[in-house]
């Protein structure tokens, strides 16, 4: 394999249309998978522009390109997926029927080991080294929304009927209930990261947006337009006033569920719900075939979901004592997190403990 490693700004833009074709045409040769946001080559650069180590690699057949790799690496040899902590779909985006022999790879990119959390499948080379394989429920809208309503009234008519009624009682109580889909004002996305960090804070989790890198990310994402990319703000208002928003990477083909919240002062209303069902419509009205929600088991998504796609996450190596090491010192911590995350005896104590940490926080912070 001829493999040239970049740094981001070294990407020419013959290889970024290159790149962007070969997800533009991934469907219809059998690979969905590869069209995701995150494996785009606007993604790996708006990380480039916030983190150090950001490379992707480029392997050419005759010239062409043929197959893009974006990873982080440390001086050490450490590498990562790209995003990794907040990208939900990991992998090397390439021509159908490429193959690579994942040592190699590593060799030509100086790794000593390659760490990914959401390894999307086909990626049969780095497969080898996976340790878990999870669901990730999607959205399917290929069909359109009125389809896809149609089929959720089937599967869960109790809860669609539920929702609809919120949404009209929200128009109600609170005003006409108003989406934006495409929403250009920083000051929303302001109100929407406000959000959601309060809800971290509430639920015990650590608070991404006090990370300023992602800040920074996501900042550079919402001013990112090309014609097969954008970084999508999408806010759901009764009379004037934004009750729930989200914002996410979306292609020509996938739009990702990645940072959605709500003002807790509605939460009666289960505007995220009305929200996400407002996005499928308009992401169906825009020739978006999925909404990928994102690996992790939550009611609202097992509620919403049309199936379940797979991801993966593991390691691949190569002999070397960095990545020995590496290994040594993350798997642990990966198996017992995910050990708590799927089993409910574990998980719901967990949760329950976290929240109550989460309520001291909050009231500390007031």
């Amino acid at each position: 394999m001829d493999i040239r490693v970049y740094r981001p700004g070294e990407l020419t833009a013959a290889d970024r249309a290159a790149w962007t074709a070969l997800q533009s045409d991934a469907p219809l040769h059998g690979a969905p998978e590869l069209a995701n946001p995150f494996l785009s080559p606007e993604f790996a650069l708006a990380v480039g522009r916030c983190r150090r180590g950001v490379r992707i690699a480029v392997v050419r057949e005759g010239g062409e390109g043929v197959a893009y790799f974006p990873f982080q690496r440390t001086a050490a040899g450490v590498g990562r997926a790209i995003g990794l902590g907040v990208s939900d779909a990991q992998g090397v985006v390439h021509r159908p029927g490429f193959t690579w022999d994942a040592g190699e790879l590593l060799r030509a990119c100086g790794l000593a080991v390659f760490e990914y959390d959401h390894l999307v499948a086909g990626q049969r080379p780095f497969e080898e080294g996976a340790s878990g394989t999870f669901p990730s429920p999607v959205i399917d809208l290929d069909q359109g929304f009125a389809a896809y309503l149609s089929g959720l009234r089937a599967r869960s008519p109790k809860f669609t009927r539920t929702t609809l009624a919120k949404e009209r009682r929200l128009g109600r109580d609170a005003g006409e209930v108003r989406y934006v889909h495409d929403e250009r004002d920083p000051a929303a996305l302001r109100t929407l990261m406000a959000w959601k960090s309060a809800q971290y804070r509430r639920t015990g989790r650590s608070d991404r947006f006090a990370q300023e890198w992602i800040t920074r990310l996501v900042a550079q994402l919402f001013h990112t337009r090309s014609a097969p990319f954008a970084g999508l703000l999408s806010v759901l208002y009764a009379g004037d006033r934004p009750v729930a928003a989200h914002f996410g990477p979306r292609t020509g083909q996938v739009l990702a569920c990645w940072f959605p919240a709500y003002d807790p002062a509605f939460a009666k209303y289960s505007p995220g719900l009305v929200l996400h069902l407002r996005m499928a419509e308009g992401a169906a009205a825009d020739g978006i075939g999925q909404l990928d929600l994102g690996r992790g088991q939550k009611e609202y998504k097992d509620s919403l979901k049309t199936r379940d796609i797979q991801v993966s996450e593991g390691w691949v190596t190569r002999r070397h004592p960095v990545a020995v090491g590496h290994r040594a010192r993350r798997a642990p911590v990966r198996a017992l997190r995910n050990a708590v995350v799927t089993r409910p005896e574990l998980f719901e104590p967990a949760d329950r403990l976290l929240k109550r940490i989460g309520k001291i926080r909050s009231k500390q912070a007031k």
